[in-house]
């Protein structure tokens, strides 16, 4: 008989959580305002709230911080890391951040400014935020598949090129285009590499630039191989090369696919953003060789970045996050299909029909699943899409998501097995489901963070 899948790694260390009771849960929701980011984390048994900077370390990663250099000029774990993103991505200059956010406010600051228009595809928040605070424009260009969260179109992170050739001619100033890699708002889907290529062509066509907003840049690289006619056969690192060819520059969440628990960079070619970007750098997170970075959680994403790029981990990565999203599946639970890379993003507007849009679906679905089984989720949807900065009335996203975010390496699939009875649990019931949650307070960019709620 075939063997069947297990990990490609074992376990060395182990850290003990707490199962708490509904009576507990309720009172610590309560208190924190139905706002999941708010409890703390001996309050959640299994927390999906984010896969950023909760993954598991490698040996060789706790060794390299053993070795990190923590001079303030020059240090050699500076090079370390320049080193790995040179070959990894071909970019010649890079700076350190202390996250992705900080890499943003960074590159942006050298390069958008107030009335400019940023096209891409789906934004995160930070992106966004970031551009909205600089009194710019970010629109979306996705494609219209990525809304149909049952069509199985392996890549809904794409670009529609109709789309954003219409922002581009329109006759407003685009700084730069923004391609997310995984797109995380349209559900963890990929971008082909032929969409970035041809991304690329339009850029060059009418004389703009492209930035990879590149957390997710090796789960976006593991699906081409597996979902792209010609990739097959190519080495993981041989395709992010590749994708990388069709960038101008590049942000990072180091924090996601470089699994370290802080950190970020931004790298690019152009030598005179790198130059500009030296400045802010050293006004908002410290000297050109050390950023936002200790030595050590630089020695450790430079290994990092090798391990993720790795083909056995990533098989283990995706195979559990498969593995979950093919569980809600099973229980007729309405996920985005495909099964992306690393979350399952439930359709909240399926689930919970009779709760009204302007009562947040999708935190009102979080909430209830905390309550059934203890585990902390994150909304993707009316919350984070925050209000138009002009009218400031809700923006009502296409897409209202609870995503469950998986950490790299830390939990089992026992774990995803109380996940799915959970959910399960909570979609037995559903019809009885009628109210959600208003706003007390909130904060007025990405509010989703602070915001204060109670039961409508």
């Amino acid at each position: 008989m075939e063997l069947p899948f297990a990990e490609s790694y074992k376990i060395k260390t182990v850290e003990p959580i707490f199962r708490s009771t509904r009576k507990q849960r309720e009172k610590w929701i309560e208190a924190a305002h139905y706002n999941l980011f708010n409890l703390r984390s001996e309050q959640v048994f299994i927390d999906l709230l984010t896969d950023s900077g909760t993954g598991a370390m490698s040996d060789n990663q706790w060794a390299a911080i053993m070795k990190g250099d923590e001079s303030y000029a020059g240090s050699s774990s500076y090079y370390n890391l320049k080193k790995v993103i040179q070959t990894l991505f071909g970019f010649n200059y890079f700076l350190p951040t202390h996250q992705g956010r900080a890499a943003e406010n960074v590159l942006f600051s050298t390069l958008i400014k107030e009335g400019d228009v940023v096209p891409g595809n789906s934004h995160f928040d930070t992106t966004k935020g970031h551009i909205e605070f600089r009194k710019a424009k970010a629109v979306d260009c996705t494609i219209d598949k990525a809304f149909d969260t049952e069509s199985d179109y392996p890549f809904k992170g794409n670009v529609d090129l109709n789309k954003l050739e219409d922002v581009l001619k329109s006759g407003v100033n685009v700084p730069v285009i923004i391609m997310t890699l995984t797109c995380n708002t349209s559900g963890g889907q990929p971008v082909s590499m032929g969409n970035l290529k041809q991304v690329k062509e339009l850029a060059e066509k009418y004389k703009t630039y492209v930035i990879f907003d590149s957390a997710r840049f090796a789960e976006n690289a593991w699906f081409i191989k597996k979902r792209e006619k010609g990739y097959s056969k190519k080495a993981i690192k041989e395709i992010v090369r590749e994708m990388y060819s069709y960038a101008d520059g590049m942000t990072m969440s180091s924090k996601k696919d470089g699994i370290v628990n802080i950190g970020g960079f931004m790298a690019m070619s152009n030598k005179d953003w790198f130059e500009k970007a030296t400045t802010f750098n050293i006004m908002f997170e410290g000297f050109v060789t050390y950023g936002g970075m200790a030595g050590r959680d630089m020695n450790a994403l430079a290994v990092g970045l090798n391990e993720v790029t790795d083909k056995d981990y990533l098989e283990s990565r995706i195979s559990q996050v498969e593995y979950l999203g093919n569980k809600l599946i099973e229980y007729g639970i309405p996920i985005q299909k495909p099964i992306g890379g690393h979350a399952i993003f439930v359709d909240a507007k399926k689930f919970l029909p009779n709760v009204p849009k302007e009562e947040y679906i999708a935190q009102t679905l979080a909430i209830i699943l905390y309550l059934e089984a203890g585990v902390r989720g994150v909304e993707v949807g009316t919350l984070l899409a925050d209000r138009d900065p002009e009218t400031h009335d809700n923006r009502y996203p296409k897409l209202e998501f609870l995503r469950l975010a998986i950490p790299r390496r830390t939990y089992t699939n026992n774990h995803m097995d109380v996940v799915a009875a959970g959910l399960k649990n909570v979609y037995e019931m559903r019809d009885e489901i009628r109210t959600g949650l208003k706003i007390h307070k909130e904060a007025p960019i990405m509010r989703h963070f602070t915001v204060e709620l109670y039961k409508a």
